[in-house]
């Protein structure tokens, strides 16, 4: 292990399970927080992502292309907006590089939170310009190439459109032609197939059981030996 030793990790993973939300320092896993032996497990692939960036390029933290690879490869989100979308709820301080708080904060949240955490999350994600409004612009450009559209139309982006006003006509609860995040969580808690209604960017139950398989693998034999 280059860049960390186990001792630091230990220590790391000490600290934040002290300071850091959805962690617990106890042996066992408690409710959707990580305990301190997987956020070991996480920091160790934390830093094994870092060494095998540093040959590319040295930086502060995990950097958008990087990270990218992770939620392509592993999480199989393949929308470009999505998922510079989902950098940009990990990067909590805008610097462009996502810190190893902000990677077991972020992981927290995408792997195991709530339905209340997931909510907040997906809107944040779907407010691209941050306003605190999911827009009919925004809507349109999010749901844009989820449509097949065919050659022949006239107006290959009528059936977005319309598409759109049927997402405002079942998620505008105040009718102010916009979606706030009290419309958001109302529409997402009376449906939950709502959570995701602007695009992919959370991995399916599938890509986390794998994840965390792999990622824990130390705890797991661990825990069975």
């Amino acid at each position: 292990m280059s860049a960390m030793s186990k001792k630091l990790i230990q220590n790391l993973a000490e600290t934040l399970s002290k300071h850091v939300k959805h962690f617990c320092v106890k042996s066992v896993f408690c409710g959707v927080r990580f305990n301190k032996t997987e956020a070991e497990c996480l920091i160790r692939l934390y830093n094994t992502l870092l060494g095998d960036q540093a040959e590319r390029k040295v930086g502060t933290g995990l950097d958008r292309s990087t990270f990218r690879n992770i939620l392509h490869n592993t999480f199989g989100l393949t929308d470009d907006m999505m998922m510079d979308r989902v950098f940009r709820s990990f990067d909590k301080d805008n610097d462009s590089y996502i810190g190893v708080k902000e990677w077991l904060e972020g992981l927290a949240v995408f792997l195991r939170g709530t339905l209340e955490e997931k909510i907040k999350y997906c809107f944040d994600v779907y407010d691209l310009n941050g306003d605190g409004y999911i827009s009919r612009e925004e809507m349109f450009h999010m749901l844009k190439d989820s449509l097949i559209r065919q050659p022949t139309e006239e107006d290959p982006d009528e059936g977005v459109k319309d598409l759109v006003e049927i997402t405002l006509k079942k998620m505008d609860y105040d009718h102010d032609n916009r979606l706030s995040y009290a419309d958001f969580e109302k529409a997402v808690r009376d449906e939950n197939l709502l959570l995701e209604a602007f695009g992919t960017c959370l991995p399916d139950a599938k890509s986390i059981q794998a994840f965390e398989q792999h990622a824990f693998q130390d705890t797991l034999e661990h825990r069975f030996t």
